[in-house]
């Protein structure tokens, strides 16, 4: 899980970890047989080691917004796995290429100060003013904006805010970086969707090394096989019909003796010249028994019975197995063989491809994949040396197809976009758009995007006591142009980017929980848009302390809004959203009569441990069978998911607040949710690890109970009949598991309850066994 949801857990602070990962990095250094996997594992061990080093001395604080001595909160920290900071600011470390390159071109010292000092100049800020209005220039961290946002502030008029800018990064000027790297090419356009750029394509391909095992299998096709042939048919020629060899004597006029030394010394060139078979080399395969008889006679060896016995069982399957050479059959095999080795290797095809995509700006994505992985061309084939017409096989059309650009649904249908985590890759790129529309100056507008989209490349920290991850607002330099801001338009940008990307979540991905990472992009449209549509993370239930901010019940509130009144989802659940309502009212009121905002919600945590321990195992939810360690960890989940029930995990809110849609009908959604219920289902069979595959299948489950509850009576009345023969559809154990399930939901549709007589209520999360763990018998 991320650590960025507003949790603690003492354990995550605590130094083993970090050393832990330390030793993890140090033995992959020493042992590991990959060069550059052992050269990326003495890198992380540095890190880690300068973890440890200032946990040790004081100079970290983990836990903290500022967890580095001395920095404040904007600057960009260099992060480790388990959100652990270094000590050392992503900005920061020796000058780069760039940076020496542009000290020597002003004839200033190479240091960062006196780069400063030069952007501030006359010369410096007409430097800076060409980037702006080329939009030639690449942001990687953040504070590479800075120095831009300061030219434009001047060119504007605003020197006051300038000025104050410039004191409040003056006294980092000599160890980070805020002036931004220069580039060819002007910036990709904020709304170009892809999912990889041209240089990632490229580098894929370029990864791409000749494969051992086809380079060997062409080998023996090309060179060991047809070299068997001769063998095989010398041998023949000394073999009678009656299977017998009779080897003629030798002497200077036997044409016969005379091949069998060509023969060999042709055996050795060929031996020197291709190593990658290995089997000629046997002498008990078939070419490495007739290629030593044919050393002994070239030695002056007589053949024993041993040796013309194996010779002769030799010559006997060679033949048996393919025929004799010159023959139909054995003809037709060999020229598919040929053929085969012939075929170009993929190594070759992917520098063909990777030569062609130069022709692209390297960070951008590609409109039109088809002229980059159609057949070799004629003039390709003069040059490269590969067959005309060959073909580009998927595997490497595959990394060209993933940088296309196009619309989202485009890309999903494609198969582009696989899952909701891939799809939160996309939502920095909607989101710089959103952001940039709210200035009016499109060099400025330029800059936004530029900038939104290496802050959503900060890693999040661990924060402990409910602290949150530092937001793109609370930079010096976006705050310094954000009274240039026209947030109208920008929030209609917002609003309907946030509808067009959670309609896509949700009806590409039925079933499938929100990933935090689309969740939190999705809130930073939300707080744009200002539709009062609070949007909750998943939490870690191995972090967990017990507490959820306001938002969640605030969360909560909508979804009784939508579904309060008796609605399918309210009884399957058995929620008294009226009284969630009336919670959310008090608590309200009474954060309103304090003089500081509330942290947390003790009410809905409160709610949620109520409901946690109603349906633990002992009030039916059920673990009559099989066994749970009933850990603190399982009982953490308990209470979140009763908090992901209450709030639909966002669902309601996208619905209620944002007003997504999906085009085919919420009964197709519940459809296709439970399609997913079933494939999940089926994963429990025989799986010794079963419980992390039982919380997706109670996702997916509650997904479809929530989609039900919109549809129309009539739609949901033919959805729920057809579950079973869906179910059916599937391997048998799978309906036989989800039996007390689809009998719980058919009561609750009749206005009982998911729990009477065998009716289950499916959950993820149970201290005890959970009942959709055993295997089912077939009887």
């Amino acid at each position: 899980m991320d650590h960025d949801a507003e949790q603690q857990h003492p354990a995550q602070a605590n130094p083993g970890y970090a050393a832990g990962q330390l030793a993890a990095a140090l033995r992959t250094a020493a042992t590991h047989e990959d060069h550059a996997t052992r050269r990326r594992a003495e890198e992380r061990g540095l890190k880690w080691r300068a973890v440890l080093t200032g946990m040790a001395n004081g100079l970290l604080s983990v836990g903290s917004r500022t967890p580095v001595a001395g920095l404040p909160a904007w600057v960009t920290p260099e992060v480790v796995r388990g959100g652990f900071a270094t000590g050392e600011p992503s900005a920061g470390g020796p000058l780069l290429p760039h940076e020496t390159a542009a000290a020597r071109r002003a004839k200033v010292p190479e240091d960062r100060q006196a780069l400063f000092a030069y952007f501030l100049s006359e010369d410096g800020l007409t430097e800076l003013y060409g980037l702006l209005d080329s939009g030639r220039y690449e942001i990687a961290v953040p504070e590479e904006a800075a120095l831009l946002t300061v030219a434009w502030l001047v060119r504007a008029g605003r020197t006051d805010a300038a000025l104050d800018l410039v004191h409040e990064l003056a006294p980092f000027a000599g160890r980070l970086r805020f002036a931004p790297r220069p580039a060819e090419r002007p910036a990709p356009g904020a709304d170009a969707v892809h999912r990889s750029t041209v240089a990632e394509a490229r580098a894929s391909l370029a990864r791409r090394q000749p494969s051992t095992a086809v380079e060997t299998q062409r080998e023996a096709l090309a060179v060991w096989q047809p070299f068997g042939d001769e063998l095989l048919t010398h041998w023949l020629e000394v073999t009678g019909d009656d299977g017998w060899i009779r080897v003629p004597p030798a002497g200077p006029g036997s044409a016969w003796h005379a091949h069998c030394a060509a023969l060999v010394a042709r055996y050795r060139d060929l031996a020197r010249d291709h190593t990658l078979c290995t089997k000629h080399r046997s002498p008990k395969e078939n070419l490495g028994i007739l290629r030593g008889a044919l050393e002994d006679v070239v030695a002056g060896r007589e053949l024993d019975a041993r040796r013309l016995g194996l010779l002769r069982s030799a010559l006997t399957s060679m033949v048996r197995r393919r025929g004799l050479p010159g023959s139909a059959r054995h003809s037709a095999l060999r020229r598919q063989q040929a053929a085969q080795a012939a075929l170009p290797s993929h190594h070759a095809l992917a520098r063909l491809v990777h030569d062609r995509l130069a022709v692209l700006p390297a960070q951008g994505g590609i409109a039109e994949v088809g002229p980059f992985v159609g057949e070799v061309s004629e003039p390709e084939a003069a040059r490269s040396g590969l067959p005309a017409g060959a073909a580009i096989p998927a595997a490497l059309r595959r990394p060209v197809e993933i940088a296309l650009s196009a619309p989202l649904g485009t890309l999903i249908e494609r198969g582009i976009v696989p899952s909701a985590e891939v799809l939160a890759t996309f939502v920095p790129q909607l989101v710089a758009t959103a952001t940039a529309q709210a200035h009016p100056d499109p060099a400025l507008r330029t800059l936004a995007a530029a900038h939104y989209r290496a802050f959503r490349n900060r890693r999040s920290l661990l924060l402990l006591n409910l602290e949150r991850q530092v937001r793109a607002e609370e930079l010096p330099w976006v705050r310094a142009v954000a009274a240039h801001r026209v947030d109208g338009e920008a929030g209609d940008v917002a609003a309907a980017a946030l509808r067009q990307l959670g309609g896509l979540a949700v009806q590409a991905f039925p079933g499938t929980v929100l990933p935090n990472p689309l969740v939190r992009e999705l809130s930073v449209l939300a707080r744009q848009a200002d539709l009062g549509a609070p949007l909750v993370e998943e939490l870690a239930s191995d972090i967990f302390m017990g507490t959820f901010t306001p938002k969640f019940l605030a969360s909560a509130r909508v979804a009784a809004e939508l579904l309060g009144g008796g609605s399918l989802y309210e009884r399957y659940y058995a929620i008294d959203y009226r009284s969630l309502r009336n919670l959310a009212i008090v608590e309200a009121g009474e954060a309103a009569r304090r003089s500081y905002g509330a942290r947390t919600s003790p009410g809905f945590a409160e709610l949620c441990k109520r409901r946690a321990a109603q349906f633990e195992p002992g009030s039916r939810n059920g673990s009559r069978n099989g066994s749970g360690g009933g850990s603190w960890v399982a009982a953490n989940g308990t209470v979140i998911e009763q908090a992901q029930i209450l709030t639909t995990h966002n669902l309601a809110t996208l619905v209620h607040r944002v007003g997504i849609a999906p085009e085919t009908g919420w009964d197709e959604l519940a459809r296709r949710s439970f399609v997913t219920v079933c494939r999940l289902t089926a994963r429990l069979h025989h799986n010794p690890r079963p419980l992390g595959t039982i919380k997706d299948v109670a996702y997916a489950w509650r997904q479809m109970l929530f989609h039900l509850s919109l549809c129309t009576p009539g739609g949901r009345a033919r959805t729920l009949a057809w579950l079973a023969g869906e179910a059916a559809r599937h391997p048998w154990h799978v309906a036989v598991r989800l039996a007390p399930a689809l009998t719980g939901l058919r009561q609750v549709s009749e206005g009982g309850s998911a729990r009477e007589g065998e009716g289950r209520m499916l959950l993820g999360w149970s201290t005890g066994g959970h009942w959709l763990r055993p295997d089912p018998v077939l009887s």
